[in-house]
């Protein structure tokens, strides 16, 4: 049996640092448990660059050698990854992948677009596997805490679910003994990605910044007992306030600057 996990770079979500995807790391996980019960040998694959530092986290999590395809890092939305993974993954019985990357803008369209192209079944939101008689048997995530099972023939193609029932473990020695092998992969133009020309307005390279936190809604503290919160909710009263209609503008911000004091939600 031949087993395959795909791997990506994570982001830290606060400092941003590049660093292993745990969606990956739990598939990792699983691959890693069920090649050595079932004496399965597993290749793990990456497409991008070699030279990424988060990729030999991966080794630290247990993999002998990651393999790279190497792509250029291009943010023009052109270059396609599917052909060259669906081309070294033929004769695979199992691949894993993640559910998603963690780059927050990024579809998890992968797994779906890999298994069209190799033409297997996939299944998604996998939390368990267990393997038998050429099938593999899957517990999927579902809403609101619920499970379920389904069966499916090998070869398949299984997307990890990020609460899956796996628990990575991190070894530095592993690190220090691992290898990253960079292999040259053939690239290809995607072909949904319209046949405008190079530097054409369809073309443009998206630009990648920070998120911007959202804005804060102010609102005064609630000062009425539990039985008049409970009264007013069934009931429609007055809450008090002012409509300020006339008066010039510095007039209407001083009422609005009175309010936020009163309710102590600026500090000045």
């Amino acid at each position: 049996m031949k087993i395959a996990v795909l791997v990506s770079v994570g982001r830290h979500p606060i400092s941003g640092t590049a660093r292993y995807s745990r969606n990956d790391a739990a598939a990792l996980t699983i691959a890693l448990s069920l090649a050595k019960t079932h004496g399965a040998t597993l290749d793990v694959l990456h497409a991008g660059d070699p030279s990424n530092p988060a990729l030999k986290e991966y080794l630290a999590l247990g993999a002998r050698t990651v393999e790279v395809l190497e792509m250029a890092a291009t943010l023009d939305g052109q270059t396609d990854v599917t052909a060259p993974l669906a081309t070294r993954l033929r004769g695979y019985d199992l691949v894993f992948t993640g559910t998603r990357a963690e780059g927050a803008f990024d579809s998890g369209m992968l797994p779906y677009r890999v298994a069209s192209a190799l033409e297997m079944p996939l299944v998604g939101a996998a939390v368990d596997l267990t393997l038998r008689d050429g099938c593999a048997e899957i517990r999927q995530f579902m809403p609101k805490g619920l499970r379920r099972r389904v069966e499916v023939r090998l070869p398949a193609l299984i997307a990890v679910h990020p609460m899956a029932n796996a628990a990575p473990s991190y070894a530095y020695a592993r690190l220090r003994e691992g290898t990253i092998r960079p292999v040259v992969a053939t690239m290809v133009r995607s072909p949904d990605a319209g046949g405008s020309a190079p530097g054409g307005p369809d073309n443009l390279a998206w630009t990648i910044r920070p998120a911007s936190a959202k804005p804060v809604r102010f609102a005064a503290a609630e000062k009425r007992s539990g039985h008049a919160r409970m009264l007013s909710a069934t009931t429609t009263e007055s809450r008090g306030g002012s409509v300020v209609i006339e008066g010039s503008s510095v007039e209407k911000a001083q009422v609005i600057l009175a309010y936020l004091r009163e309710h102590q939600l600026v500090d000045y």
